[in-house]
């Protein structure tokens, strides 16, 4: 199971590919989707522009998307500890040490990837 997680508020070509390539690291992709009041908190109160059930159904309907999993908490470290994904995966412009929930994924023998 490969894990991202993301506002994903306004949609474009770069998270397409981005979520695509993390599928194809495994045999499912989860997706942890910020809920609008923790969109807000992190990006503040004109945020987000989409709301958290069309984001949700949006990512959905992406044929490499398996699961989207709403979380409201500031970050996904709960859910992470939960599921315990294979992999966890999020962008080249994280450090692989400033990931949440990478030493969780780790611990447990998983991997962490940055595209």
């Amino acid at each position: 199971m490969v894990f991202t997680n993301g506002c994903f508020d306004l949609i474009h070509l770069g998270h397409v590919d981005y979520l695509e390539k993390a599928r194809n690291l495994g045999d499912r992709l989860v997706l942890g989707l910020n809920s609008d009041s923790s969109v807000s908190r992190f990006k503040g109160p004109e945020r987000p522009l989409q709301d958290e059930n069309s984001r949700a159904r949006v990512l959905a309907a992406m044929q490499f998307v398996d699961l989207v999993v709403l979380f409201d908490e500031d970050t996904p470290l709960a859910l992470i500890s939960e599921l315990i994904p294979d992999i966890l995966v999020k962008g080249s412009d994280y450090l692989t040490e400033n990931i949440v929930g990478a030493d969780v994924v780790k611990k447990a023998g998983g991997e962490v990837k940055n595209h």
